[in-house]
């Protein structure tokens, strides 16, 4: 099976260079990829047998679901909101930050007694799992694509559900983190055919990628 290439998604941006710094680490490089200017959408590793292809964040799990790819690199964020049927094999304790409910200090006193409230996100799945199965509390959640700290500040809803790095651009905007939902980073997910069919191969990298973690 060895002639088969090995299909990897990665996430646009600095998850994906991350991800080739560490891939470089264990060997497998791709000098394609270097070229930062290049149009290219498939780079390839001839002799190695393996493709990286560059993906929006929200459509890796897609492809791997799929078959598509064969392994995807993303944020925890995203296998979660998406929720395909992937499986989930490694941490690589990169790109961490957390997922937060956030909000005035004055918001801490409607999630104590499980009111009513409305949830503005960019993660509406997380935030409905969250609310309705981990503290059964019903809420109005509201989609947002841009800067969801807007919602609170404009009374469009009383907190956010959101990615939180360091906290500066919550404490500029008067917001504060009120609960944690999960710690978040960068994961490896991998085929469930894949997984099956070249379970030799793929534990084989992970056992590579796990001495150098």
């Amino acid at each position: 099976m060895e002639d088969r290439y090995l299909t990897i998604a990665l996430a646009k941006g600095r998850l994906a260079y991350k991800t080739m710094d560490l891939f470089n680490e264990i060997g497998i490089s791709c000098k394609e990829m270097e070229d930062k200017e290049s149009r290219k959408l498939i780079f390839t590793n001839e002799t190695l047998k393996v493709r990286f292809f560059l993906a929006k964040a929200s459509d890796v799990p897609t492809y791997v679901e799929y078959g598509a790819a064969d392994i995807g690199v993303v944020g925890k964020d995203t296998i979660m909101e998406e929720g395909r049927r992937v499986y989930e094999v490694m941490d690589l304790k990169f790109g961490k930050c957390r997922m937060c409910v956030c909000g005035p200090e004055s918001a801490r006193n409607l999630l104590e007694h499980h009111e009513m409230i409305r949830v503005a996100t960019k993660y509406p799945n997380i935030a409905k799992d969250y609310f309705y199965n981990s503290k059964q509390q019903t809420v109005d959640i509201i989609k947002l694509n841009g800067s969801v700290e807007l919602g609170p500040i404009v009374d469009l809803s009383d907190v956010i559900v959101d990615i939180v790095e360091t906290g500066s651009t919550l404490k500029e905007n008067g917001l504060t983190v009120l609960e944690e939902i999960t710690p978040l980073s960068a994961r490896m997910i991998v085929n469930q055919v894949t997984m099956q069919m070249q379970t030799e191969r793929i534990n084989n990298l992970l056992a590579r990628l796990k001495e150098h973690i």
